[in-house]
């Protein structure tokens, strides 16, 4: 998996990550690590804005399932449908969000709910690190859709 293709991928489709300074800098199948920039993302106290960390923590999930759902082969919508987010410790240098696929009983069933019926919801954390801490933990339910590949994305 080319990094800086899904880096690019997400810069173009959704334009808010290009001025949060995301970079997927790690996936291997089970899970996915996008990081971003402390400098772009300061709120009036030098530490990382909440609206900054949620979207990091919301898309390290929509992330991790769109390379899911492509590897297999299904052509798809992916919404977030429901989000919260625990901040655990303010943040005052760049930080990442690490998403790891659920296990694989609820990810099969999720692939074939989607299959069966063409729409499926699936629950992922994410856990949000600064330095050696973490920062904040994330819940988010996603619905994706099953679309026809000539549809417009």
């Amino acid at each position: 998996m080319d990094l800086g293709a899904v880096t690019d991928y997400l810069h173009e489709h959704i334009p808010l990550t290009a001025h949060l300074g995301a970079v997927a800098e790690y996936y291997d199948g089970e899970t996915v690590r996008l990081s971003a920039p402390l400098e772009p993302n300061l709120n009036h106290r030098n530490t990382a804005f909440g609206g900054s960390i949620s979207a990091l923590a919301i898309l390290s999930g929509w992330t991790l399932l769109h390379l899911k759902l492509r590897e297999a082969g299904i052509c798809n919508r992916l919404v977030i449908q429901q989000s919260s987010l625990d901040f655990l410790d303010p943040i005052a240098d760049d930080f990442r969000a690490e998403c790891t696929l659920p296990p694989k009983e609820a990810w099969q069933r999720f692939l074939n709910t989607l299959r069966r019926r063409g729409r499926a919801r699936i629950k992922v954390e994410s856990r949000i690190v600064a330095g050696a801490g973490t920062g904040g933990r994330h819940e988010g339910s996603y619905v994706a859709v099953v679309r026809k590949e000539d549809e417009a994305y």
